[in-house]
């Protein structure tokens, strides 16, 4: 699948959000877009949720969510994804965990039998995170899926998930917390001195090198 390509047959298209943030959820989502929801996305104005302003995600996602009433979205808060990370030992298999269960979870619902997810990593821990239902599905893992509206829409799902973590998080410690990974070292370390390593664990993800840098202190 390149750039300009359009899979004409429905689909399910799958795309995260937080996987490169310090603090934050880490969130997955899965769209399902039958033929004329795949006609209606672009029209809407609907794409990659990396290139679109704040102001106009919240109107994506509202457009996204009438155009295709079936939808996941798994959001994994610091916490618990401290937890996996610390089983799995590999952000790719958190992720693929992560694909997966938004997979599975609309294909409860709805009948597919292709999806398309961006790709991470090596292709095999998606395929082999999948349960009975999805390892019924052709699957197509591309980077930069997000040309195809059904990633599209799921990361504009993700995305909006996401910031709305970041804003929950924010109203826990009192303060706004940074989005990325750089400059959030003087945040990190005013949760510490607020609420020590327990509450950093429930903001962030500790697995990241400002974990170390901040509890060297």
């Amino acid at each position: 699948m390149t750039e300009g390509t359009l899979i004409a047959s429905s689909h399910i298209g799958s795309d995260e959000a937080g996987k490169g943030d310090y603090f934050g959820a880490l969130v997955v989502a899965g769209v399902y877009a039958d033929q004329v929801a795949l006609q209606r996305l672009p029209q809407a104005g609907v794409r990659d949720a990396k290139k679109v302003a704040d102001s106009t995600l919240w109107r994506l996602e509202k457009a996204v969510k009438q155009i295709c009433p079936a939808f996941e979205v798994v959001m994994i808060l610091p916490a618990r994804y401290n937890e996996l990370h610390a089983k799995m030992r590999n952000l790719n298999r958190l992720l693929a965990w992560a694909h997966a269960r938004a997979i599975e979870n609309l294909l409860a619902r709805v009948e597919c039998g292709l999806a398309v997810a961006d790709q991470f990593g090596d292709e095999r821990f998606l395929e082999e995170s999948l349960m009975k239902r999805g390892r019924r599905l052709r699957l197509i893992q591309q980077v930069r899926a997000e040309v195809d509206p059904a990633v599209a829409a799921a990361s504009v799902l993700a995305r909006a998930a996401f910031l709305r973590s970041i804003e929950r998080l924010s109203a826990e410690v009192g303060f706004e917390l940074p989005r990325g990974a750089t400059h959030v070292l003087p945040a990190a370390r005013r949760v510490v001195e607020q609420g020590g390593e327990a509450l950093l664990g429930r903001t962030a993800k500790l697995h990241f090198r400002t974990t170390k840098q901040v509890l060297a202190r």
